[in-house]
């Protein structure tokens, strides 16, 4: 078996070594035929301007009123089918595809001798009338051709088209040209993204900018990325959330903003995280958590019905379903029933002893709301495909967080769970100063045990606070999962332009 592995390999290094070698043939032809019209004075990428009155999509749309009409195109060639004296080539703009026509006698001899050495990927811009095949195809009958810019590296084999994930996440602008679909997605991505704007607008929030550059990278469980700033002579962090300066808002008056930017999270690369991805974060003065779950349930199908055009969803052959209320359960009430066990009726020692019996690891500095976040980690999070809160979480894991009056060893805060990933974490957000420096004091003593991701004491956010900060809601939504969830797409990565990806040198 070894050695029919090896001769796979082999076999596969031959063949990328083939493709090598094949590549660098057709760039030199490329090559020689851009030196050949800059011997001509012909050079294309002298161009500055090209006219493109339409485009493809509009064509199509409206053909029953421009049907002889004028128009000019500009795009990539995709294909060609040479008739000798008439060609018919296809052509992609940013909107979709058209056929053209080319005949030598409509655009001249010499211009048609040099068209015919154009090749597949070149940008050209084509002026002519629209008109119909008598195959009934919507087509520009071609009168004027221009060169563009020359494409020097061919575009994949049409039928096989560019299939290696690795190559179209390190190369999208080789996968957008190849794979509509693709562009479908990140021009639907962002259309979400300014729906959720006008959402947000229209509900009397207002947009803000906050630093990313920090000292101090609070208000989410996270490692930071550091840096150093020379001319401070300070190291810097990026931000792993917008939280603390968005509460220093509410403080100053500016009682209801938003939010959508990067942060950066020094962690593990797999389908559901990247380490710097988009972030919406809202804060709302004079309401709770419970109004962050009205409003998240009404943008999630809000957003939902704009982009699809229903609050129905297809993810990943799996209907999910929008539409009705969110499933609200708290931790202690999922984990009863989905483990069986009942967190309420056991004490610390009681919740270890049945940690080590089904095998739910933990740590000598956890303490029983920790045991219970494991669980839930353990049993749960996988069974919440459809839309469901998961509130009251223990005051270990929510250090930013409002307890609960009734029983201050919870939180008012909750996670919205679909298609078994966490799409929103919002809190009643903690606005007592001496409680707040209390959560910091035992979140310095986690960093002191080891742990990597607790939050460090911000004395300024603290200082914020004594100033007298109103009762407020705050949510943060991960932009890339709610794209994943409305493109039915199953990697962070096919939602991400560009992915953080690992050097090849």
């Amino acid at each position: 078996m070894p050695e029919e592995n090896n001769a796979a390999c082999e076999a596969a290094d031959d063949n990328t070594a083939q493709e090598r070698e094949d590549i660098n043939e057709q760039r030199q032809i490329r090559l020689d035929k851009l030196m050949a019209l800059r011997e001509k004075g012909a050079d294309p990428f002298t161009v500055t301007f090209a006219e493109q009155s339409i485009t493809c999509d509009e064509i199509t749309r409206g053909f029953d009123t421009l049907e002889n009409s004028d128009v000019s195109i500009c795009g990539r060639i995709m294909s060609r089918r040479d008739m000798g004296k008439a060609n018919f080539i296809d052509i992609r703009d940013r909107s979709g595809r058209m056929q053209v026509y080319v005949k030598v006698d409509d655009v001249g001899g010499d211009l048609f001798a040099e068209f015919k050495k154009w090749d597949i990927g070149d940008i050209i811009e084509v002026k002519g009338f629209v008109f119909r095949t008598r195959r009934g195809e919507i087509s520009v009958h071609a009168k004027e051709l221009r060169l563009l810019a020359k494409s020097l590296l061919p575009l994949p084999e049409k039928y096989h088209g560019l299939k290696d994930t690795d190559i179209r996440y390190r190369r999208r602008y080789v996968d957008l040209i190849m794979n509509p679909e693709v562009k479908d997605t990140f021009i639907k991505r962002s259309a979400i993204i300014r729906e959720i704007r006008n959402y947000l607008d229209s509900k009397d929030f207002i947009e803000v900018e906050t630093p990313m550059l920090v000292s101090n990278a609070g208000g989410a469980a996270a490692r930071p990325f550091k840096t150093h700033h020379n001319s401070l002579g300070e190291d810097l962090n990026l931000r792993i959330s917008l939280e603390l300066y968005h509460k220093r808002l509410i403080v100053g008056g500016l009682e209801r903003v938003y939010e959508i930017g990067r942060v950066f999270r020094n962690e593990g690369i797999d389908a559901r995280h990247n380490p710097e991805f988009t972030l919406l974060e809202l804060y709302q003065a004079y309401t709770d958590f419970h109004g962050m779950m009205d409003l998240a349930e009404n943008l999630f199908r809000n957003v939902a019905q704009k982009i699809c055009g229903t609050a129905l969803i297809k993810y990943d052959g799996v209907e999910i379903d929008l539409s009705k209320p969110f499933e609200r359960l708290t931790m202690t009430e999922a984990v009863k029933k989905y483990s069986g066990v009942d967190f309420d009726a056991v004490d610390f020692e009681q919740a270890k002893a049945i940690a080590d019996e089904r095998g739910v690891e933990f740590e000598p500095r956890h303490k029983k709301g920790d045991i219970l976040n494991l669980f839930f980690e353990k049993y749960v999070e996988e069974k919440l495909v459809q839309p469901t809160f998961i509130t009251e979480h223990p005051v270990e894991i929510s250090p930013l967080a409002k307890r609960k009056p009734s029983d201050p060893g919870f939180t008012e805060r909750f996670e919205l769970f679909i298609t078994q990933r966490e799409m929103a974490n919002a809190f009643s957000e903690l606005n007592d100063p001496i409680d707040q420096r209390a959560r910091f004091d035992y979140q310095e003593a986690l960093i002191a045990a080891g742990d990597e991701e607790a939050n460090r004491t911000d004395e300024d956010f603290l200082m914020a606070l004594e100033y007298g900060m109103p009762p407020t809601g705050g949510i943060g939504i991960g932009i890339d999962r709610l794209v994943m969830l409305l493109t039915d797409s199953y990697s962070i990565r096919d939602v991400l332009l560009f992915p953080t990806m690992k050097s090849l040198s």
